[in-house]
């Protein structure tokens, strides 16, 4: 399998150094998908060894702010951050993290989307390398679409999932629905949809709040425009679960990493009966992605061994084969583009009846709007998780008025301005 053949040779050089430990601070599932790369990176570096501790998501938020506000101290060599996170460390702390363009860093621009970019790059530096992506897409039940006569194929845009939920509804009598909505609980929906339209709560700079641009009233009616069919069920992550465990839900509207929520926590009878589609488009001809999730590999600037941090995050992240391998076994959607088309995707995945999902949704990568989620990005959150439930609800006039009324209360809470 394909190598980046001029950092394979700087690696072998470096690999003369004396043996040295790196550690990495990871949550979850990354914690594993790390390790599988470390063979590969030890044949390089012989004799170096990496440590990866998986200290759980909030607590590596935590201690990362801490260790930064600390000028430093006891941070790891290596940072897993979320994207929609990421901008907090660099405005709060620019000095934390190391610039990669010492290291080498501009090399690995064009080698992922401009989307996963426009959060872990500062000015000119970059701060982070793209890991993990959420590209969007439909996940839904081949025998329930089956059952309502609906074809997949021929769900383009969001009017066309309203008209395939309308069907799904007569057919059960309303208790399948279409898919699932966290009204309330979170605003999911329209970070996916804004986003896929081009908008977001600020712009990409991260200096105006654009919450109420066009894009985002798009996103907004559309959002209504379903939920008024009455094709969506009100569910939070648990809701929803148990609504697909019981049949009662027909798809799904969620990061790629959806899928392996849905291998896991599905009952296995369900097995070979979900399939994959990709996310409607808001009218004909329009955008088929966006993305929902992701994070990224920092390295804190206090680090006693940077440069082999650097070849570390290079081989798992940048390396063709190690992605496959994070991918297939750990579920992790890459970011890498050279991926798009290599023959590995196409084989079929068997929770999803034989169908390559793989290829459909690494495709659509390089379609992602670039949208920054800044350092404001939990209290902009918080102002449209109220604002869309209560628009839902039909306590606007419209939805030009809701998102007036939210960039004026993210306006009060970030001090940033809005945008014309």
């Amino acid at each position: 399998m394909k190598r980046i053949a001029a950092l394979t040779i700087a690696l072998l050089l470096a690999g003369m150094a004396s043996a040295q430990t790196l550690t990495v601070w990871v949550w979850d599932i990354n914690k594993p998908a790390l390790e599988s790369t470390i063979a590969s990176f030890q044949e390089m570096h012989p004799g170096a060894e990496v440590v990866v501790e998986d200290l759980g998501n909030q607590n590596v938020y935590d201690r990362g702010l801490a260790g930064c506000a600390a000028g430093g101290f006891d941070m790891p060599d290596v940072y897993l951050v979320e994207n929609n996170e990421a901008q907090v460390f660099w405005s709060q702390f620019p000095d934390c993290f190391t610039d990669l363009r010492t290291l080498g860093g501009e090399e690995l621009l064009p080698l992922f989307p401009d989307f996963k970019w426009a959060e872990l790059t500062e000015g000119d530096a970059i701060f982070a390398v793209p890991y993990d992506s959420g590209p969007t897409a439909i996940f839904y039940r081949t025998d329930l679409y089956e059952q309502a006569g609906i074809d997949p194929t021929s769900i383009q845009t969001w009017a066309d999932f309203r008209e395939a939920g309308t069907a799904l509804n007569t057919t059960f009598d309303g208790t399948v629905k279409m898919g699932a909505i966290g009204k309330g609980q979170d605003d999911e929906w329209f970070r996916m949809l804004a986003n896929q339209a081009g908008c977001f709560y600020f712009d990409e700079a991260g200096t105006e709040i654009t919450v109420n641009q066009p894009g985002c009233v798009s996103a907004m009616e559309t959002m209504k425009d379903l939920w008024d069919a009455s094709v969506l069920h009100p569910a939070g992550w648990v809701e929803q679960i148990q609504f697909l465990q019981n049949d009662a839900q027909a798809s799904s509207f969620f990061g790629s990493w959806y899928g392996g929520t849905l291998t896991a926590e599905m009952p296995a009878e369900q097995a070979g009966s979900w399939g994959v589609y990709l996310t409607p488009a808001l009218e004909p001809g329009g955008v088929r992605a966006s993305n929902l999730g992701g994070s990224a590999l920092a390295i804190p600037a206090s680090s006693d061994n940077p440069e082999l941090a650097y070849d570390f995050v290079v081989n798992a992240l940048a390396d063709e084969e190690n992605q496959l391998e994070i991918l297939f076994e750990y579920g992790l959607t890459p970011s890498l583009l050279s991926l798009q088309g290599n023959p590995a995707l196409n084989q079929g995945v068997d929770f999803f009846g034989g169908q390559a999902i793989w290829q459909d949704i690494l495709g659509t990568l390089g379609d992602v709007p670039a949208v920054s989620g800044t350092q404001f990005f939990q209290e902009a959150r918080n102002v449209m998780i109220v604002v869309v439930n209560d628009y839902l609800d039909g306590n606007y006039a419209s939805a030009q008025e809701a998102l007036d009324q939210a960039a004026q209360q993210i306006a009060a809470s970030t001090g940033l301005p809005i945008a014309d």
